[in-house]
C-alpha cells in the first residue's frame, strides 16, 4: 500500500475539512455540533462502527481490518479556545469570541484524512484502528471523561500528535510536563493602614510566600529536575487604606516528576511561611494532567521510522522537553502504551509565526496531509509488526 500517494490524493479534502472546522469552533464541554459533523464525515466514508460518549462530547469509531490483530488508537482533540480571532483568514471563526487558536481544527482534519487512507486499505490491515475524537483537552478533563466510558477498551497502543513549531518530532523520553493547579488562601487580620501592628497583613504574607516559592525552585529542587512554579493571580484587599485580611493566590506547577513530592514541599512552605507571621494559609492542589513521557521503545521506533519512511530523515528533528502540558497521557493511565509527537506547522517563508493560543495563530496547510500520512503509516506498521 502506498500511504504517501493516498495522503496526496486526499490533500484537498483534508484542507477543506480543516477550513470548515475552523469556521465553527466550540469551547471545551460544548462540542455538540462539532461531534455531530465529525459523525457525518465518518459515515460519508462508509465507517459505521461509531460510538458517542454519553457524559461528554467525545466519540470513537473503529475501522475493522481484514486480518486478525490488535487494536491501535489514533487521537484528535476537538475543542477550541475563548479567543477572539484576528487572523483575517477568509474562513475565520463565525462564533464570536471563540477560535481554534491551538490548532485542533488541524488535528480533526488530519485524523479524518487518516481515516480516509486507512479505510481505503482496511482489507490489508492486520487488526483494527480506533479513531478517538476527544473533547475538553483545553481544560484537561476530556481524556479522563472518555476513559470513564471505556473508550480505550481493547486498545493495545495509542498515538497522538500536535501541530507545533517548525519541525516533525517524536521526542524520546520526556516530552511535555504535567499541569498541576494550586490555590492558596491566606488568612490574616484586617486593620487600619495607619495601625498595622493591630493586624496581620495578608498582602505582606503573600509576598513572602511568593519569594519562598522561588527559593523552593532554585534552592530546594534538584537542578537536574525541570520544575516551574508560577503564581498567575494574586487577589487581596478591599480598600487602599486598610490592611488586607485575606488573600488568594492561584498558580501552576510544571514538572516531569511523578508523585506528590512537589505538592508536599509546596504545602509545607506555604503553611510555615504564613505561620511565621501569625497568619494561616491553606492550599488546595489539583493534578490536572500527568507528564507526557515517550518511554516505549517499540512505539518510539515505529513512529520515527514512519516519518523517515515517508518524508526522509531530514524532516525528523530532535527537540528538548517542553514545560507545556497535554492531557493525552491520561489515556495511558491503565497501562496502555502511548506515543506523542509534533507536526511542524510553520512555513519557512513566513517572517514570523504566532504561537499556539494567539489570536493570529495559523498553520501552513501543506503539512496537514503529511500529518495524516504519518498517523496512517504508524497504524499500519504497528498492526503489521504486532501481528507477526
Amino acid at each position: 500500500m502506498d500511504i504517501k500517494a493516498l495522503a496526496d490524493k486526499y490533500n484537498d479534502y483534508i484542507i477543506e475539512r480543516r477550513r470548515y472546522y475552523h469556521t465553527c469552533p466550540e469551547l471545551s464541554n460544548e462540542e455538540k455540533e462539532t461531534r455531530a459533523s465529525l459523525h457525518k464525515d465518518l459515515e460519508a466514508m462508509g465507517i459505521t462502527d461509531i460510538k458517542e460518549m454519553e457524559h461528554c462530547y467525545g466519540m470513537i469509531a473503529t475501522i475493522h481490518g481484514g486480518k486478525p490483530g490488535k487494536t491501535v488508537a489514533l487521537r484528535s482533540d476537538i475543542d477550541a479556545l475563548p479567543v477572539k480571532e484576528e487572523t483575517g483568514l477568509p474562513f475565520t471563526s463565525k462564533n464570536e469570541g471563540k477560535m481554534h487558536a491551538c490548532g485542533h481544527d488541524n488535528h480533526m482534519a488530519m485524523l479524518l484524512g487518516t481515516a480516509k487512507i486507512l479505510n481505503d486499505v482496511k482489507d490489508e490491515l492486520c487488526g483494527d484502528v480506533r479513531l478517538v475524537f476527544q473533547p475538553a483537552e483545553e481544560v484537561a478533563t476530556g481524556a479522563l471523561d472518555m476513559m470513564k466510558e471505556n473508550a480505550m477498551d481493547g486498545v493495545s497502543a495509542i498515538y497522538g500528535v500536535h501541530v507545533w513549531g517548525a519541525y516533525d518530532a517524536f521526542p524520546i523520553g520526556n516530552s511535555m510536563a504535567c499541569c498541576h493547579k494550586f490555590v492558596i488562601e491566606v488568612e490574616g487580620k484586617s486593620s487600619h493602614a495607619s495601625a498595622p501592628h493591630n493586624g496581620i497583613d495578608a498582602v505582606m504574607v503573600s509576598s513572602s510566600i511568593l519569594q519562598s516559592i522561588q527559593q523552593l525552585v532554585s534552592r530546594m529542587n534538584d537542578p537536574l529536575n525541570p520544575l516551574v512554579i508560577t503564581v498567575g493571580t494574586v487577589n487581596a484587599g478591599n480598600r487602599w487604606n486598610v490592611l488586607a485580611g485575606h488573600a488568594t493566590l492561584e498558580g501552576t506547577v510544571r514538572t516531569f516528576l511523578k508523585g506528590t513530592q512537589v505538592e508536599d514541599e509546596l504545602r509545607k512552605l506555604v503553611e510555615c511561611t504564613a505561620a511565621a507571621f501569625g497568619a494561616k494559609a491553606t492550599m488546595t492542589y489539583t493534578y490536572m494532567t500527568e507528564p507526557v513521557i515517550n518511554d516505549n521503545e517499540q512505539l518510539n521506533r515505529i513512529a520515527r521510522e514512519a516519518v523517515t519512511k515517508l518524508y526522509g530523515k531530514d524532516t525528523l528533528v530532535e527537540i528538548p522537553p517542553m514545560m507545556g502540558s497535554e492531557d493525552f497521557s491520561w489515556f495511558g493511565k491503565d497501562g496502555i502504551p502511548y506515543i506523542y509527537g509534533f507536526v511542524g506547522s510553520h512555513n519557512k517563508d513566513w517572517d514570523y509565526m504566532y504561537s499556539n493560543h494567539h489570536e493570529k495563530y495559523d498553520v501552513v496547510e501543506d503539512i496537514l496531509h503529511r500529518g495524516a500520512a504519518v498517523a496512517a503509516q504508524f497504524a499500519v506498521d504497528y498492526l503489521t509488526e504486532t501481528a507477526q
